[in-house]
């Protein structure tokens, strides 16, 4: 029997440990789940509902873990096992005290993430360039970012080293298109073509539903040794940037090689 074994009174702590656990273990399942139900309510109807609720979900069930675990603990040490913790309280202030000197870093990065997240900067999902490293963000932790790039590889960014964080996929994008032509082509003309060929696009039914506002033809954007550099704006989703530039570069010099405008 198990009291024969290791004394009625440390059974009976065992159970009780087991139940606490357990119940401990109940209420993170619980809290989770009435979580997650509050932020589908709160964000459901965001355009970046899928991130934001993505993003506070997984920093949220983490300190969640961090709360009801230390709970858990302290209810086992004191309540069910009749642990003094006076030593321990001690220990804890000199540690405190010891961190808050060697850990000025530790503290500014979980600082720094949290008002990422409170300010809504970015979440899981995005693509950013943040500490001059571009990526997409795989996980917000409470110290560093990760990001993976476009390469497959895996970036840890501490947080407090965040200072400028550019988000790619912030709703819209409006990614520019430079087209460099000969000197000897007619600039009215080359503009001309272009505007067409990219309402063109916009017009596409694979297209047509992903331009957000009608393409623009800027003007002569730069005069150099020997080109001239006319530029153009697309506005379309913020997932869609990279794909849409290179649809209209594709588009644009099969039109200019029809056309027999030379791209410098």
């Amino acid at each position: 029997m198990l009291e024969d074994w290791i004394g009625q009174e440390n059974s009976s702590k065992l159970i009780a440990s087991v139940v606490v656990l357990g119940l401990a273990y109940a209420f993170y399942l619980f809290a989770k789940l009435i979580g997650s139900r509050m932020l589908k309510r709160m964000y459901g109807n965001a355009p970046d509902a899928a991130g934001r609720i993505g993003t506070l979900g997984k920093v949220g069930m983490r300190v969640l873990q961090v709360v009801i675990g230390a709970m858990a603990v302290l209810i086992l040490a004191v309540s069910v096992w009749g642990l003094d913790l006076g030593p321990l309280v001690a220990f804890g202030a000199l540690f405190g005290a010891a961190l808050g000197f060697g850990a000025q870093h530790l503290v500014r990065d979980v600082i720094a993430g949290f008002f990422i997240i409170a300010e809504n900067q970015f979440h899981i999902g995005d693509v950013v360039r943040i500490a001059d490293t571009e990526g997409t963000v795989e996980d917000i932790q409470f110290r560093v970012t990760v990001l993976r790039d476009a390469e497959g590889n895996k970036h840890f960014v501490p947080n407090g080293h965040i200072t400028v964080s550019s988000n790619f996929t912030a709703v819209y994008a409006q990614p520019l298109l430079d087209v460099g032509v000969a000197y000897k082509e007619d600039v009215e003309r080359v503009m001309d073509v272009l505007r067409d060929e990219l309402a063109a696009m916009s017009r596409d039914p694979d297209w047509v539903d992903f331009m957000v506002e009608p393409p623009v033809v800027l003007g002569v954007q730069n005069i150099g040794d020997s080109e001239v550099v006319i530029r153009a704006r697309l506005t379309v989703p913020a997932g869609r940037r990279w794909e849409s530039l290179r649809e209209a570069r594709r588009r644009v010099k099969n039109r200019f090689d029809a056309e027999g405008i030379e791209i410098a």
